[in-house]
């Protein structure tokens, strides 16, 4: 029998989860981007569980089609977005090498019980000055979809992620339009094949980027902000930056004879930490923006030019990522810290307060026996101190750098701070695990947990 107390708490919650069911039947969810540019973050198996159990997210995108996350996420039922890395989009021009990848990085795992539910190819290549790149992206997108309707995986949609780099200006809504130059050879075939395949126009839209002292309130939503803003051209008014950032990507859009494209929000999100000079970094900020952003775009209040409608969207990103380069808000726009503790509770848990956040801290009697240690860089260790490590590592008989070079199975992510991790683990370990070995001029730091991800592992 349920409990009173039980039942009054099922009638408090019911008007969040009605909410949360209609965004999803009507093209809304929330997911998150799941990025792995980080020394100390919990095992795939442990976030997939986490994930499913006890939070109210249903999509995950990867940055990538990493083998061990996606088996990790099998049976869980959450919808996983994978990621083509940029360098491989001109390759899936040819046919052959399209249907190789799918064959290699989709099909076993959707197979095996994993919902995959995009494929993205490449991540925001409509911003990167390569013409050739540019003009692989719609033949390529065409031929993942021909490779998955070879593999019967046609409810598998093809997609791609793009800055708002792409347009003119924001500012006004209504007269955003595609960068001069890519509106005809580039855009125009990419959106026929969305409008073809029912695919959506996935888009990072970041308010935290368009900040000004002026627009602060506006960016995270806050009532009454300035009485708001006024698009001179439809005389419609915006109470926040992220409804006018979608509309003028509509605009765009539909100046090019696509309005029925869907628009799906890829990634958005607010750092908690950040360099001094930075506006409006903070964890209270943070938990402001994506609460309401949620809120928002998952209400069915829809943006002036798109009313009465949801969007999909995924918070940027799950974990704080300490080797991700620039300035120090790019390795904080987590959700959660690396033992899987929340950095503020951003309105996405089951049950907020019955939850018991997986970790991956070592009990005192594991890190007593001095067993399983690796030596990484310091989260603000300098890039130019980083590269003198690596140098110095790599260059000592006995240690073989191999795996950080081009081709090796560490090269990616291309990072400063990657490699070093790297190069300074093998030297600790090649030395005895000495404290003093992970030194470093005091840019090292022993960790217990494993820094090793996808194929790059560490000793």
């Amino acid at each position: 029998m349920t409990s009173p107390t039980v039942l009054v708490q099922m009638i408090l919650l019911l008007p969040m989860l009605l909410l949360w069911v209609s965004a999803v039947e009507a093209g809304g969810g929330v997911g998150v981007n799941y990025g792995t540019r980080g020394t100390t973050l919990p095992a795939p198996s442990d976030v997939a569980r986490f994930l499913a159990r006890e939070t109210l997210v249903d999509r995950v995108r990867l940055f990538d089609a990493d083998p061990a996350v996606l088996r990790a996420f099998a049976g869980t039922g959450l919808a996983v977005d994978v990621t083509v890395p940029n360098g491989d989009v001109p390759r899936l021009v040819h046919l052959g090498y399209a249907r190789r990848w799918v064959r290699e990085n989709v099909a076993p795992h959707a197979r095996a019980g994993s919902n995959i539910s995009r494929v993205l190819v490449g991540d925001e290549v409509t911003t990167e000055a390569n013409r050739t790149l540019l003009l692989s992206l719609a033949p390529a997108m065409q031929n993942v979809h021909t490779a998955l309707a070879a593999e019967s995986l046609l409810h598998v949609k093809v997609s791609t992620t793009h800055s708002l780099g792409v347009l003119t200006s924001t500012e006004q809504p209504s007269a955003a339009r595609f960068r001069d130059g890519y509106d005809t050879a580039i855009v125009r075939p990419l959106l026929r094949f969305l409008r073809a395949t029912a695919a959506p126009f996935m888009v990072n839209a970041y308010p935290f980027y368009a900040l000004t002292n002026d627009t602060l309130d506006m960016a995270l939503f806050r009532p009454g902000a300035a009485g708001g803003v006024v698009d001179e051209g439809t005389g419609l008014v915006y109470a926040n930056v992220l409804d006018a950032q979608l509309d003028a990507v509509h605009s765009a859009i539909r100046r090019m004879g696509f309005g029925d494209v869907d628009i799906a929000v890829s990634e958005t999100g607010w750092p908690s930490a950040g360099e001094d000079w930075e506006l409006g970094v903070g964890a209270d900020l943070a938990r402001d923006y994506n609460r309401n952003a949620i809120r928002h775009l998952g209400s069915g209040v829809g943006t002036p030019l798109m009313p009465n409608r949801t969007f999909e969207v995924s918070i940027f990103s799950l974990f704080d990522e300490n080797l991700r380069p620039g300035p120090v808000s790019q390795r904080n726009f987590g959700l959660f810290h690396g033992d899987m503790t929340p950095v503020y509770d951003a309105g996405i848990f089951t049950d907020p307060e019955a939850v018991v956040p997986v970790s991956t801290k070592v009990t005192p009697a594991a890190a007593e026996t001095g067993q399983r240690q690796w030596c990484v860089p310091k989260p603000a260790a300098d890039e130019m101190m980083l590269q003198e490590n690596i140098d110095f590592a790599c260059g000592q008989e006995g240690i073989d750098c191999a795996a950080i070079r081009p081709g090796g199975v560490c090269y990616e992510p291309n990072t400063v701070q990657a490699h070093a991790a790297y190069a300074m683990n093998l030297f600790f370990h090649s030395n005895g695990r000495h404290a003093f070995n992970c030194d470093f001029g005091q840019t090292g730091i022993v960790t217990t947990a494993d820094p090793s991800y996808g194929g790059c592992k560490f000793m």
